[in-house]
């Protein structure tokens, strides 16, 4: 009989893999885990990758620990549902991100000779190019996740396609185009609209670009700022013991500008 999950050690992974198994296990497990496949748990996967980001940028230790141990448990999750259809085991992943580690990193785990060079510039890509060149030909644009956000991809996508020479010259002509854009969405009908936009919003990724900002970064910025604009709003407006259903644009706008002279 295995030994029941609760009484193992809670800081070993053997623990949590463990556990993982029990709530995969058919008639004893969680009905709701045993339901789930690769497809449904990806979105929480991602979901966890991006409360790992938020608490980074928050700069709270204890919730990024927190988080780090929520997206382990994805990692767990994928692996035990892979060993149940005998695909690969948590094992296979370990082995395989360490050895690809130890293969990259010649200059800190090599022989001499190789901790004795100097990483050269854009090694990692010429060794990871060196690892997929024995995998089946794909495109130039191969291999860029589809579940990537939306301008995260289009950076990727546009840097691929730049490193064989499909690029525009100068940071102007990309300011061109988006003044293209921007003539072609407005005269878009109702229908063409959500594509025109796309277009528009490909556009400004390229400036990101091409100027080295991250613009999902940058988004969640404006998003952070907004939030702290319109909070200040919500709270001058509390200090007249009005809310923002009971208020005008015109005044409202009055704290927003207020709000930006604070510097908030």
């Amino acid at each position: 009989m295995s030994q029941n999950p609760a009484d193992m050690d809670a800081r070993k992974i053997e623990t949590l893999r463990a556990i993982m198994k029990a709530l995969r296990t058919p008639v004893t497990g969680c009905p709701w885990d045993l339901e789930q496949s690769f497809e449904t748990i990806a979105p929480y996967t991602i979901e966890e990758a991006y409360e790992v980001a938020d608490a980074i940028e928050t700069g709270s230790r204890a919730e990024l620990c927190e988080e780090l141990g929520d997206l382990l448990l994805q990692a767990v999750y994928h692996a035990q549902m892979a060993d149940e259809e005998g695909s690969f085991t948590f094992d296979d992943v370990i082995e395989a991100v360490t050895r690809k580690m130890i293969r990259r990193h010649p200059h800190v785990f090599g022989d001499e000779e190789a901790r004795s060079a100097t990483l050269a510039k854009g090694f990692w890509e010429e060794r990871k190019a060196e690892e997929k060149k024995d995998k089946p030909k794909q495109g130039t644009l191969a291999g860029i996740p589809l579940a990537l956000p939306g301008l995260t991809r289009a950076v990727k996508l546009q840097a691929k396609a730049a490193k064989v020479g499909f690029d525009w010259p100068s940071v102007e002509n990309v300011y061109d185009k988006i003044a293209e854009e921007i003539a072609e969405f407005r005269a878009a009908p109702e229908a063409k609209k959500p594509e025109e936009f796309g277009d528009l919003l490909f556009a400004m990724a390229n400036v990101a670009r091409h100027l080295g900002i991250d613009p999902e970064a940058a988004l969640r910025g404006a998003n952070a700022k907004f939030e702290r604009r319109f909070g200040h709003v919500e709270a001058r407006l509390a200090e007249m013991g009005k809310k923002p259903r009971q208020s005008t644009l015109e005044e409202m706008d009055g704290l927003w500008d207020e709000a930006k002279a604070k510097g908030l």
